[in-house]
């Protein structure tokens, strides 16, 4: 196996507010570009899997295949097979791991995929390379990312536009890089995929339970998570700034024009037969 290891820190952490969005994602709002290229007897291997909803949809999208998914935190592992177990899939399993390094041999798995990963990642070219390793011949390696620069929200708001300025400043001093989704076409050429398919997605919060659930996460988030604690010891803000913050997005919430937008990069890429 290689020895590199992942130098990043995971800028949110597991927060309960953390998790709250993280148990809403599925493969039909965080994995559609990767679906309709999913077949019954397909091998996955899903990285970063957290709490385990999209990897479950891939096993059900898999009857006659299997999912692993591998995260580099085994506590969210207990969360993710609890998952898998209420649903009743057999046709997967959990295990931990670092992307830098994954402990599988060459040629495995049909289809890697990563949501949300590379962001957060120390070498992102170098985590590539390793799922562009472990994918067999033909087989696809589908990695999508949200871009903190390109999200976009109205009505204005300097309490957000302070909170963007300071995520950015916080996941960069942590090792990630948050403007991951428009770098991935350029980091998989780097790692040496030649067929690459780049496209785009959103999540979009513009009703009024969408915009509570939207900006409550992100003031929680923002004064009690391992987010919180990072900002606070790097010397990127003090509470005050963080309460401010937090009331922006609360206000922003409350708004009957709030629309929200996240940009994701995404990208498939086909290992060479």
């Amino acid at each position: 196996m290689p020895e590199p290891r992942d130098t990043a820190v995971y800028t949110h952490g597991h927060h309960a507010s953390v998790l709250r969005s993280h148990t809403w994602r599925t493969a039909a709002n965080s994995a559609a570009y990767l679906v309709p290229s999913l077949r019954p007897h397909m091998k996955i291997l899903d990285i970063g899997c957290g709490p385990g909803t999209i990897t479950a949809d891939l096993a059900e999208l898999v009857p006659d295949g299997h999912v692993t998914g591998v995260d580099r935190v085994p506590e969210i592992l207990d969360r993710a097979r609890a998952t898998a177990a209420g649903r009743g899939l057999a046709n997967i399993d959990f295990a931990v791991a670092d992307v830098h390094a994954l402990d599988y041999p060459d040629d495995t798995f049909c289809v890697v995929h990563a949501h949300q990963v590379l962001q957060h990642v120390g070498d992102p070219v170098r985590a590539l390379r390793e799922m562009k390793r472990v994918v067999r011949p033909g087989g696809i390696v589908a990695v999508r990312d949200a871009d903190y620069a390109a999200m976009t929200w109205y009505p204005e708001s300097e309490g957000l536009d302070v909170w963007l300025d300071l995520y950015r400043r916080v996941a960069r001093a942590n090792g990630g890089e948050p403007d991951a989704g428009r770098r991935l076409k350029a980091w998989a050429r780097q790692a040496g995929f030649t067929d690459i398919t780049a496209t785009s997605g959103t999540w979009t919060f513009a009703t009024p339970e969408e915009r509570a659930w939207w900006s409550g996460l992100w003031a929680e988030r923002t004064l009690a998570s391992a987010y919180a604690d990072r900002a606070r010891l790097g010397g990127h803000a003090g509470d005050a700034e963080l309460r401010a913050v937090a009331e922006a997005w609360r206000e922003w919430g409350t708004r009957e024009d709030g629309w929200f937008s996240v940009l994701h990069g995404e990208i498939l890429c086909r290992k060479e037969a």
